[in-house]
């Protein structure tokens, strides 16, 4: 059984994957299947054979995503410099299984690191291009943020609170004026007032895959959508660092405050999933701490 991370999460294994598959997709049943050790912490993804993946939600707050990868990843592709996932299939619900699953096209690579790239300020280029490209897409008709503090290329001041409850949680392990000032300075610039711009909403290191040194695919896009194009800027803190961040920020066409935007952003989601995740899935905040530190020494030196 997959390890659960949230208290409303479904029971979720190997075998499961495999029943299901032989119900509705009977010509993929004799596929071995077997987890993927970095699968997310809102979906489980299992590779089925070598060429395919199977991907289903944890819980009811994300069902409804392959719905929408069938819908939008073949109108985004064409027009992105990396791969991305390509939906093969919708499963339906089931008396074991209550959420629609979706089979998908194997994708090679590894999780981001930058360890295992050949020039990691190339790479901060060519995630930048992505980016780049993704934005210059026609957003008619895509999706918008909900109202919920947690989606992202959203106005930082909804998460206000949340900030804070997550801040006086974390007192004895970081200094709670520093994150409050920085988190203040966040806010302070405003919310975005431009159009709406294509954004992936999830650059983090599980999303981006690296292959032979280089970067090859950005992978699950749950929170992709039309929104402030600083919530893909994440990705400067996330996964680069010294050289490749300012290559990374210097090849995009950004102003100021979407830099500072996408700062408080990474704060504040670094900060709120401390005290969550930490008893769930300690990995998933393991660098949380130096993290938040580098965050913390960026904004002094604007300061």
């Amino acid at each position: 059984m997959i390890a659960k991370l949230h208290d409303d999460e479904v029971d979720i294994d190997a075998s499961l994957v495999t029943r299901l598959l032989a119900e509705q997709f009977p010509h993929w049943a004799d596929r071995p299947i077997r987890a993927v050790a970095e699968s997310g912490t809102d979906n489980v993804t299992f590779r089925a054979g070598e060429d395919l993946s199977v991907r289903l939600p944890r819980t009811p707050r994300t069902r409804g995503q392959v719905e929408k990868d069938l819908t939008w990843l073949p109108r985004l592709a064409p027009a992105l410099p990396l791969a991305v996932p390509e939906p093969l299939a919708i499963g339906s619900p089931s008396e074991e299984f209550p959420f629609t699953w979706g089979v998908y096209r194997w994708l090679d690579g590894t999780s981001f690191r930058l360890d295992r790239l050949d020039d990691p300020s190339a790479a901060a280029r060519d995630l930048a291009e992505f980016i780049h490209h993704l934005q210059a897409i026609d957003t008619t008709g895509a999706p918008v943020p909900p109202d919920d503090p947690f989606s992202r290329g959203t106005p930082l001041a909804p998460r206000d609170e949340l900030f804070r409850a997550a801040v006086e949680e974390l007192r004895d392990e970081f200094d709670p004026a520093l994150l409050l000032d920085a988190w203040e300075a966040s806010l302070a610039v405003g919310a975005w007032t431009g159009p709406p711009r294509w954004i992936h909403g999830d650059l983090m290191p599980g999303n981006v895959l690296v292959s032979g040194g280089k970067l090859t695919a950005v992978i699950d896009f749950a929170t992709a959508q039309a929104a402030d194009p600083a919530g893909d800027l994440l990705a400067a803190w996330y996964l680069f660092d010294g050289d490749s961040r300012r290559a990374f920020r210097e090849a995009l066409t950004i102003d100021e405050h979407a830099w500072i935007r996408a700062r408080g952003w990474t704060l504040s989601l670094t900060v709120i999933a401390l005290p969550y995740y930490r008893r769930r899935k300690p990995a998933a905040v393991r660098d949380a701490a130096p993290l938040i530190a580098d965050l913390l020494a960026d904004f002094a030196a604007d300061g």
